[in-house]
């Protein structure tokens, strides 16, 4: 699926042409999201039709793909999947190729939602990206850095958590923000635009973690429920 307007003209992100230069390309100043732009063949919706209903995320690795009883719309698809899977293994990486119905949702009461519907980063204890691709439903939004602002760093949320956790602010409550994964969520600010991942399109985005160069990508999963259509995402 072609970018649209706001993922080409965000300058957060870069497009590449290439598996190769998505894996090569360093992030820098405020490129913290990389985009092998792709427009894919086949019938990627059929694998929720043939797999049936869902209630919890599950994964197909590729005996389950080749096991499928498929059209050839949909054994296109499937060659294209293995072989992203293979490109990401052969890097080393453990991809999952996930059937998503939907994700576990925070309580709309909490004063910091923490599930991936919400604002985020990734985060690790090591230097490490995370990469993904959408193939079906709806695509991962992202959003600039300078459009959003964490939770934690608006006052009057913050000054509740500080309530809740009976202490100073210094080093241990933001540890304590840390282990609640508060210190990861953000929300949008006025005027704030989002931009598509697009369909078919493989990313690799920076993460929160040592050593990295630039901000984390802030970005977000599409609100799914169980009883639609899983979503087809492949993530590492």
């Amino acid at each position: 699926m072609s970018l649209s307007r706001d993922s080409l003209g965000n300058r957060c992100v870069k497009v590449v042409h290439s598996f190769e230069e998505l894996i090569g390309t360093p992030f820098c100043g405020e490129v913290n999201a990389i985009c092998w732009e792709r427009e894919l063949k086949g019938d990627y919706d059929e694998f929720a039709r043939v797999v049936g209903d869902l209630d919890e995320i599950t994964s197909l690795e590729e005996d389950d793909l080749m096991s499928l009883l498929l059209s050839s719309e949909g054994q296109v698809a499937r060659r294209q999947l293995i072989e992203d899977l293979r490109l990401l293994q052969c890097e080393g990486l453990q991809p999952s190729l996930d059937l998503i119905p939907a994700y576990p949702k925070a309580d709309s009461a909490d004063l910091v939602p923490v599930d991936v519907y919400d604002l985020h980063a990734d985060s690790a204890t090591v230097p490490t990206d995370t990469l993904l691709c959408s193939y079906t439903v709806a695509a991962s939004e992202g959003f600039a850095n300078d459009e959003v602002e964490r939770y934690v760093d608006v006052p009057e949320i913050r000054s509740e958590l500080l309530k809740r956790y009976g202490g100073e602010d210094g080093a241990g409550f933001c540890e304590y923000l840390k282990e609640r994964f508060y210190d990861l969520h953000y929300r949008p600010l006025a005027g704030a635009k989002p931009y598509s991942f697009g369909f078919g399109n493989m990313w690799r985005i920076a993460t929160q973690c040592p050593d990295s160069p630039v901000a984390p990508c802030i970005h977000r999963a599409p609100t799914t429920e169980v009883g639609q259509t899983p979503r087809l995402l492949l993530i590492s």
